[in-house]
């Protein structure tokens, strides 16, 4: 089979491999769409945290079943989409249910090489039917669930303000989910382009640009009082501490996004607003099965969101093109 390499940063070839053999408890399926995540632009641009070359990058895929064992409840033929996330099951946050942060997780396309290939071998506890949606919709359940994780774990609710900073893909999920959950969303960036995305989301009632005057138009929005909850989706070390200033006193503060080194905040600030500072890693089970509900009753716009579309064997040539802002990508999908 073949598959798509990044060797080193700003360097992708196609190479070729044998198709993946099925052990048990597995099942073989053919990819047929990869979203292209902001983890593989930063792995193609050689800043991505925790990371070693040459790797088959992808992880928001789906597939069709081809090959399964006896007993199997998937059946060859079945579109799937595919949690990327391999979790030990043993460990301290698997007893716990919090397999997205295993002690040893490995995720496809990062940690161990991913879907930009024609075939993986995958345990069946990681694939799930994408009924009701197409292979499209089913390539973006895993971006979208990492929205719904973080929107969760800030325990986002109706009447409450929320901001969200960066409308890269992972804003836009947290914008759409919060929303859902009855918020009232405000998204900053300093592209022109993703904020006039955003203001056509109808999740969101407020898009400011980032720059001289963006405090006071976040003072104006919330009379004066800021966020109940703000989410840092930019990967930016600056951002992310400007933004411990958004909080409302009492709120809550989500990194969703991950940066190399350290962040620092003012502690008496901090302490003063009594916030609550949280991470979200990846998502859970339930979170996929979150978005699956939302896609199927017509509440996320997948068609707005899936912006670029390529033929897999041309992502050495279109990814350069994809990460330029004037690109305007929002999403964008390799198809096999």
């Amino acid at each position: 089979m073949r598959a798509v390499i990044c060797r080193n940063p700003g360097e992708i070839e196609i190479v070729t491999y044998p198709v993946p053999e099925r052990k048990p408890g597995e099942a073989l399926v053919k990819i047929r769409r990869i979203g292209v995540c902001g983890t593989d632009m930063h792995i193609y641009q050689g800043n991505q945290p925790y990371f070693t070359y040459p790797r088959v990058m992808g992880h928001e895929l789906s597939g069709e079943i081809v090959e399964v064992g006896p007993g199997s409840a998937l059946k060859p033929g079945e579109p799937v989409y595919i949690v990327p996330y391999l979790h030990c099951g043993q460990c301290i946050a698997c007893r716990a249910g919090k397999t997205n942060c295993c002690t040893s997780l490995k995720v496809l396309g990062v940690h161990i090489d991913g879907g930009m290939c024609e075939y993986l071998s995958l345990p069946e506890t990681h694939l799930f039917r994408a009924e009701g949606i197409t292979l499209d919709e089913a390539a973006m359940v895993e971006f979208l669930a990492i929205g719904a994780h973080a929107v969760g774990r800030a325990k986002a609710s109706r009447g409450q303000r929320v901001l969200v900073v960066g409308a890269g893909p992972i804003g836009v999920g947290v914008a759409i989910f919060a929303g859902l959950a009855g918020a009232e969303v405000t998204v900053l960036d300093g592209r022109e382009d993703r904020l006039a995305f955003a203001s056509r989301l109808e999740a969101v009632r407020h898009t400011v640009r980032l720059g001289e005057h963006d405090v006071e138009r976040m003072r104006e929005n919330t009379d004066g009082e800021f966020y109940d909850g703000v989410f840092d989706c930019t990967g930016s070390p600056r951002a992310m501490e400007r933004g411990f200033g958004f909080v409302a006193h009492g709120g809550t503060y989500v990194l969703v996004s991950i940066v190399q080194g350290n962040i620092s905040f003012s502690d008496p600030e901090f302490h003063r607003r009594e916030t609550t500072l949280l991470s979200s890693r990846n998502a859970t089970l339930a979170d996929f099965a979150t978005v699956m509900r939302a896609m199927r009753a017509g509440q996320v716009p997948t068609r707005a969101i899936r912006t670029h579309s390529a033929p897999l064997w041309e992502a050495g040539e279109r990814m350069p093109e994809w990460i330029r802002p004037e690109a305007g990508t929002v999403k964008a999908v390799l198809e096999l």
